[in-house]
């Protein structure tokens, strides 16, 4: 049986997450989003002017090395690291993980996600080091 309009809950207003931590810290992780966006526009950019010859090429490296840009990309791995922190502490909420019957603690898998992280980091700076060499 549906309420009556007397029987329905006040509309909220907009603003209503701000008046609550965990809403606030929700919508700023939700928010990350928007830098990343950027940083693959920029990619994308990237291997376009790739496709397009040396001079398009060398446009965007210069564009890449404005300090708009350099700053815009260093809040996008500030939000990307905040949203796989926030991640990584909400992973063994979500899925919990038994080894040989027992639970893995919490702790345990964090930690195992950023070591994670970092291995594949140093994976890539290996790698990307010894293009230039």
């Amino acid at each position: 049986m549906e309420k009556s309009s007397s029987q329905r809950l006040p509309p909220l207003k907009r603003n209503w997450w701000l008046k609550h931590g965990f809403f606030k810290r929700y919508m700023l992780r939700e928010t990350t989003v928007v830098p990343l966006v950027f940083f693959i526009l920029c990619l994308l950019a990237g291997v376009f002017a790739l496709l397009q010859g040396p001079a398009s090429w060398q446009g965007w490296v210069a564009f890449m090395g404005s300090p708009l840009v350099l700053l815009l990309n260093a809040l996008a791995l500030v939000a990307s690291l905040y949203h796989a922190a926030t991640f990584f502490v909400l992973f063994p909420r979500v899925m919990p993980l038994r080894v040989a019957g027992r639970s893995v603690p919490a702790g345990a898998i964090v930690a195992g996600q950023w070591a994670g992280v970092v291995a594949v980091a140093v994976v890539l700076f290996w790698l990307l080091g010894r293009g230039g060499a």
